[in-house]
């Protein structure tokens, strides 16, 4: 896909290694290497990109800083060592959010993502809807139950099993999380190796742990962005 970007960043390694990186693997164009934020807003200006790479920790203006000064539109990935950003960069048009060092498996994880978003159709809320009618057929033991996907709140995995709890009961299932996500639509997200949860039963976020039905559930780091991307689409 042919997109234009820039990278924003006040360390010259981090710059060099995002640009061979682009160079090698995508067919992306990228217009500018701004060493500081002063340089980025000058030549955001005068010039337009699909999107752009922001270090958050730089002198003068912080990456945050900076996002907050740009067109309300602007598309980010965010590139830094720091993770306690993560929830906060979803306030803006966040992509991604890449920790360093980037790994070339990373990368490529996020090349896919940007170009997914940049081909996906909109509306987004025409994305594999669950509707009342919708269902499965769970077996546990020698028990066929047919589960609503509406009831379920949340599935965590137990070695080789996987506890399915819904707003009535749970069931223990003979299935690997990894499986059972395969099968799951939207809004179903994996936010931890050992939780799926079903985002139209949260409650509440704070820090690295969400909330479903008084359950505290931890949000690992791996995991954190595609969950912030969800939740950023209802942020008001």
């Amino acid at each position: 896909m042919n997109l234009s970007c820039i990278i924003i960043d006040d360390e010259p390694n981090a710059v060099n290694l995002l640009e061979i990186l682009i160079r090698q693997t995508t067919e992306w164009q990228l217009m500018a290497k701004c060493y500081d934020a002063l340089e980025a807003m000058t030549f955001l200006k005068k010039n337009q990109v699909d999107f752009i790479f922001l270090d958050i920790n730089m002198p003068q203006l912080t990456g945050m800083e900076l996002a907050g000064l740009l067109p309300a539109e602007t598309k980010i990935v965010f590139t830094t060592a720091y993770s306690e950003y993560a929830a906060e960069s979803y306030s803006f048009q966040t992509i991604d959010y890449l920790l360093k060092p980037i790994t070339l498996k990373r990368f490529l994880t996020s090349t896919q993502k940007i170009e997914s978003h940049f081909g996906k159709k909109e509306p987004a809320q025409n994305t594999e809807p669950v509707h009342e009618k919708e269902y499965f057929f769970v077996k546990s033991g020698k028990t066929l139950s047919r589960i609503r996907l509406e009831e379920i709140l949340y599935f965590e995995g137990e070695k080789e099993y996987a506890r399915l709890v819904t707003s009535t009961g749970q069931l223990l299932i003979y299935r690997r999380l990894k499986d059972i996500q395969e099968q799951l639509p939207l809004p179903f997200i994996r936010v931890h190796n050992s939780y799926i949860v079903n985002t139209r039963q949260l409650e509440k976020i704070q820090d690295n742990h969400i909330f479903i039905a008084g359950k505290q559930i931890p949000v690992s780091e791996k995991f954190r962005p595609e969950l912030m991307a969800v939740i950023q689409q209802r942020i008001f």
